[in-house]
């Protein structure tokens, strides 16, 4: 699973993710890249609280506060 999971971000290095907080904020950015913790580093981060969208840049963002990663569709 753990291969699986990492194959899947791998694919989708340099694209725009959407993620889901802990503490019910929203996420969204490039990713940059990751680690077997699912720390990320993102680029042109935009973060959502309370109706407010708010450009915070890059970041590293600990793993274990995201509840839920978005993911890009595929294209065909």
């Amino acid at each position: 699973m753990a291969d699986e999971i990492s194959t899947l971000m791998m694919k989708n290095k340099n694209k725009k993710v959407l993620l889901r907080l802990r503490n019910t904020h929203t996420v969204t950015g490039i990713l940059k890249d990751f680690d077997i913790h699912m720390n990320l580093t993102l680029e042109d981060t935009e973060e959502t609280a309370d109706g407010k969208t708010e450009k915070v840049g890059k970041i590293l963002l600990r793993g274990d506060n995201i509840l839920l990663i978005s993911l890009p569709k595929e294209e065909s």
